[in-house]
């Protein structure tokens, strides 16, 4: 369920165990940040339910600020979580989504190694992200992106 990572200077985020991640801020905000995620993601869970998405997954970043633990950084966007469709789902199956996927797809398929920089994106991989967050953002919001 928590997968922990730390911000690194260049690169990806480093991978942390719990204990970590309790050696190096303390057990109480541990215990307040899994409180916090899970209280925020079900929240968003049932309101985007409601609206006929799944949120398969999602990143939230956490700070410490005064020694307050603190929410930090995009939440619950395409670019941070996996929306699936909810009428379309089926279990152990691939799902459509409302996500970066295709920017996911297209990069896999170059042999980009990851590093700095990325290779330029196609129109069609850019039109194609731009549609499902379009399409996301109405049916979260009942809105028309402008």
């Amino acid at each position: 369920l928590f997968t922990p990572t730390s911000k690194a200077d260049e690169g990806h985020d480093m991978p942390m165990t719990m204990d970590e991640v309790k050696n190096q801020i303390g057990e109480s905000i541990v215990n307040q940040m899994k409180e916090k995620s899970l209280a925020v993601y079900n929240l968003a869970r049932k309101y985007a339910l409601e609206k006929g998405i799944i949120i398969a997954d999602t990143k939230m970043e956490f700070g410490i600020a005064d020694g307050s633990l603190i929410l930090i950084d995009e939440l619950l966007t395409p670019d941070s979580s996996r929306f699936w469709d909810a009428g379309s789902y089926q279990v152990g199956k691939p799902q459509p989504s409302f996500d970066k996927q295709p920017v996911r797809d297209w990069t896999a398929g170059t042999g980009w190694n990851k590093q700095p920089p990325g290779p330029e994106l196609t129109s069609e991989v850019v039109t194609a992200t731009t549609k499902r967050y379009r399409d996301a953002y109405e049916r979260l919001t009942g809105k028309k992106p402008g």
